[in-house]
């Protein structure tokens, strides 16, 4: 049996609490995408009630195998047809509250995984 050190050259997110995340020491206080490939963008939502269709369309569009949805301080899921086109593609969307978000996506980054977390950040 061989052991090796946990290491990852994912980008992780090092600590989290209310409105904000912090990634590889920068704290990020607005909703945000997260790739374990090195994405890393604004995502246009404040709150679960800003979300539209079009914001799982564009979760489609990403090179990945699952996304990790983080639905703000408390686990909402989004209405099954906005997940369309999440299925068209056979993308997995696994919905949980952002902070379990946070700890899932570290796991599976950590893993080696191609993961996405589209992260509802609520001032």
């Amino acid at each position: 049996m061989k052991f090796q050190p946990d290491r990852s050259n994912a980008q992780t997110i090092s600590g989290y609490g209310p409105g904000w995340i912090s990634v590889d020491a920068e704290k990020i206080t607005h909703s945000v995408l997260l790739g374990s490939s090195g994405l890393r963008q604004a995502w246009p939502c404040t709150r679960y009630e800003d979300l539209t269709p079009e914001h799982f369309a564009q979760l489609a569009t990403l090179e990945t195998e699952l996304v990790i949805f983080g639905s703000g301080t408390r686990n909402r899921f989004p209405p099954p047809p906005w997940l369309a086109p999440l299925m068209t593609r056979r993308l997995g969307l696994e919905t949980m509250d952002t902070a379990a978000a946070c700890r899932t996506y570290n796991i599976l980054a950590g893993e080696g995984r191609n993961v996405v977390a589209a992260l509802i950040l609520e001032p």
